[in-house]
């Protein structure tokens, strides 16, 4: 899969196809993950997204917050809704330990917290034990992309320390082998049941079969999830995981 160039990733370039489907294999997923029967959820996607709502419909009860580890954009009205309820907060102190059945943590949150280990340890923390997390960071293929387009050469070279990457709107994306993503969540006590891209059908995949057939959406969904691509970084340009605290 070639990297998705960056002024593409929010979803507002030529690329409208691909993000139709990368979006149906978000709600997908997340439909497959989520607690069989009715649960506390944290969602600390920022605000970002709809994921408190999917889950919400799903019968869940959430916690939102709007904010996670991130400076305020404006002041935006707060809501509390009958099963999501909204909070704004840089940390996780205002609840106590073993407080949610899961966590998720969509839209990028670990990679646009550059201190991802204190945000995890935060995660642990508020888990019940036998709960799960789930999490998506921004790959090393998409760094790599970024840093190629900025024409940062030098820091193209494959190393073990942490990847920093600058994005021309001057914030600071931290970027994730399958490794790395492994280290991060184990360090933190939690078992890692599973690490893969988010997607390895290519842009140009799906918009050719989707210009053939509309209809072929969710059969391309289904081919996604159901390949499994563990711990294979060199494709995609998010990695998701899921995690247990036992």
């Amino acid at each position: 899969m070639l990297p998705i160039p960056a002024e593409e990733l929010n979803g507002s370039g030529t690329l409208g196809p691909y993000w139709t489907f990368y979006r149906a294999v978000v709600a997908e997923q997340l439909n497959r993950w989520l607690p069989g029967r009715p649960s506390t959820i944290l969602d600390l996607s920022g605000g970002r997204g709809r994921w408190s709502a999917h889950a919400a419909k799903a019968g869940h009860k959430v916690i939102e917050v709007v904010d996670f580890r991130r400076a305020l954009e404006g002041q935006q009205q707060l809501r509390d809704a009958d099963r999501v309820r909204q909070v704004r907060a840089d940390d996780l102190g205002f609840l106590p330990d073993g407080s949610v059945d899961a966590v998720v943590a969509e839209e990028r949150a670990l990679s646009i917290e550059l201190m991802a280990e204190s945000a995890i340890e935060d995660v642990v923390r508020v888990l019940r034990p036998g709960g799960r997390a789930l999490v998506c960071v921004d790959s090393l293929v998409l760094g790599m992309a970024i840093l190629a387009e900025q024409n940062y050469w030098a820091h193209l070279r494959q190393t073990g320390e942490v990847m920093l990457v600058p994005w021309p709107d001057g914030s600071i994306t931290r970027c994730f082998s399958s490794g790395q993503l492994r280290e991060l969540l184990t360090g933190a006590g939690l078992e890692v049941e599973w690490v893969r891209p988010r997607t390895v059908l290519s842009p140009s995949t799906v918009d050719h079969v989707l210009a053939t057939d509309t209809r072929a959406l969710a059969w391309l969904v289904r081919t996604e999830l159901d390949a499994h691509p563990d711990d294979d970084d060199t494709v995609g340009i998010h990695l998701v995981a899921s995690a247990l605290k036992k």
